[in-house]
């Protein structure tokens, strides 16, 4: 073996290994392909196992000059497809990308699993093939939103994995979306807070309630600070850095957030083209504009992460494009690198333990009285 050979063995072995689903996204696997290739021009340190038709994956890696020696591909011949339901995934699914993509985390092949295909499925699959953590009641999707925060983020969760959360699931989100701050945001004592209608704390839901007095509870013992109930116009804000809410509401909340941020853009657009004295103001404002676009650009932050599970799942938009895949393979080698998926295992089991004996104590007072 040579020098070179030896020192690309090395490198291997040390590599961080990302599984990816080519398949299911909405721009087919052409648009995945391109998108890790970008990952790998710019982090040496990844590998990749794709899963899909080993023919027509081979030809569109052998294109890619910089996958060479860097993709292992594992033929899937079936695909999960947005219109399919999660039932019948769980049932027929064993052929497909989606399934063979999990397996390679399940049995530790792989450190995370990036898919752009239907989110229902994925995480339907995800709790079958990785299973939940001990202590998780319901997983959750968090997001990164776009804040005035100095980070530039802010961490929101549940957006649709489950529409129901008791006040003992919102812990556990509050719980875990810590984690993710910490270990994706790099933020060592991140603020919770709990979205409701007011910030008043005799506002809101039993549940609620209940969970803004054991998020509270636990917040000295968790390392993070709780700031309270916070309010809709706090998502992009400053005035926390997690927002935790039931994913009915979470996933409302994403789609109009994305909904009114696609109809400001066309706003812009129309009144830039207005008359030739706007098409000139928007030639003299072009730098501006650019950093603004490239600001609240969507596929910098593409990948909404599946918590609570033996693994780390990175769900990707459908519809993302080579930056935006190539965004979720990025978010993934982070969280990857921080050994975030056993962090977070470790901080859910102590926060099970936490309110399991806080409970008993309880129960205990109660009957003594």
């Amino acid at each position: 073996m040579t020098a070179s050979q030896e020192n690309s063995t090395a490198a291997a072995a040390d590599a961080t290994v990302i599984s990816v689903d080519a398949m299911g996204g909405d721009r087919g696997p052409a648009t995945v392909v391109a998108g890790i290739s970008l990952s790998a021009k710019k982090n040496p340190d990844i590998r990749f196992i794709l899963h899909g038709p080993k023919a027509e994956l081979e030809r569109l890696v052998a294109r890619k000059k910089v996958l060479e020696g860097r993709v292992e591909i594992r033929d899937a011949k079936d695909v999960v497809s947005m219109e399919d339901k999660p039932s019948q995934v769980m049932r027929h699914g064993k052929q497909t990308s989606m399934w063979s993509a999990l397996d390679s985390v399940r049995s530790k092949e792989a450190d995370v699993c990036v898919s752009c295909g239907n989110t229902g499925a994925l995480m339907a699959l995800s709790m079958i093939r990785l299973r939940k953590l001990p202590g998780v009641n319901r997983p959750a999707i968090a997001i990164l939103w776009p804040s005035s925060n100095p980070q530039g983020f802010n961490v929101m969760l549940d957006v649709g994995a489950d529409i129901r959360a008791d006040e003992r699931d919102l812990l556990q989100y509050a719980m875990m979306g810590a984690s993710y701050a910490r270990n994706g945001l790099d933020l060592k004592t991140p603020r919770i807070g709990l979205l409701n209608v007011g910030t008043e704390e005799h506002k809101g839901r039993a549940e609620l309630k209940l969970a803004h007095d054991l998020i509270a509870t636990q917040a000295p013992l968790a390392g993070y600070e709780f700031v309270g109930f916070v309010e809709g116009g706090d998502i992009p804000g400053n005035a926390c850095d997690v927002i935790v809410t039931d994913g009915f509401t979470g996933n409302i909340a994403l789609k109009t957030g994305e909904g009114t941020a696609s109809l400001i853009g066309n706003q812009l657009r129309a009144a830039f083209q207005y008359s030739p004295l706007s098409r000139l103001a928007s030639v003299l404002a072009y730098t501006s504009l650019q950093r603004l676009k490239k600001r609240i650009d969507p596929r910098r932050v593409n990948g909404g992460v599946f918590l609570g599970l033996n693994g780390t799942v990175v769900k990707s938009h459908g519809s993302a494009d080579a930056m935006g895949v190539a965004a979720a393979v990025k978010l993934a080698f982070q969280l990857s690198q921080s050994g975030f998926s056993q962090k977070l295992a470790a901080r859910v089991a102590s926060a099970t333990e936490q309110v399991q004996n806080a409970l008993e104590e309880s129960s205990q007072s109660g009957e003594k009285e």
